[in-house]
């Protein structure tokens, strides 16, 4: 699955960011933790020295319901156009955790944030509060479809412009980059 989106930081309270949504489907809130893998004897999973990540594995827990998820990104000129993403249910965690631990792959961050999803037409809107590192809103289309990647993401600029809230420009980053270097975590 290509998964096309913007990521920006919010600098609206969450009764703002709501209200400029009210319009569109309201799909819940979930927390989630995701926990982030390397291979300590290969260097695709670490991020690179800038914290970049290129590839990464993924643990996920949302609500009752968990997942492990590979991840490779595509980049042009430095800049990154989508991901690749490679995702399945799991039934235990903690059997998955336990596999990881015996092929020696090392946990290196956690993420803990609060998810609240809406659908706008073909976007999923999510407004991510994210602990100890800010509030933020990722708009997604996701295809398996041959697409024009540059169009779709002026299309997405566009809806996120037209929402009339305050953010940032795109991070061109995940909040995994983006908690590594908040918080000064390196992976050797």
């Amino acid at each position: 699955m290509k998964e096309i989106e913007i990521l920006v930081e919010v600098y609206d309270n969450v009764k703002v960011i709501k209200q400029a949504l009210k319009n569109f489907e309201y799909k819940g809130l979930k927390k989630t933790i995701d926990e982030y893998y390397y291979d300590p004897k290969s260097d695709i999973l670490k991020p690179d020295k800038h914290n970049q990540l290129n590839h990464c594995l993924r643990l996920r827990s949302k609500n009752n319901e968990f997942f492990v998820t590979y991840k490779d990104d595509v980049f042009e000129k430095g800049k990154w156009l989508y991901s690749n993403e490679y995702e399945t249910e799991i039934q235990s965690i903690d059997i998955m955790k336990e596999i990881f631990n015996k092929l020696g792959l090392v946990k290196y961050i956690e993420i803990d944030n609060e998810k609240e999803t809406f659908i706008a037409n073909d976007y999923e809107v999510v407004i991510e509060n994210v602990k100890d590192l800010g509030i933020f809103m990722e708009v997604e289309y996701c295809t398996s479809d041959d697409v024009d990647v540059i169009k779709v993401k002026k299309e997405i600029q566009k809806f996120i412009d037209d929402l009339g809230l305050n953010v940032s420009s795109e991070l061109n980053m995940g909040k995994p980059e983006m908690y590594m270097r908040k918080h000064n975590i390196k992976v050797d």
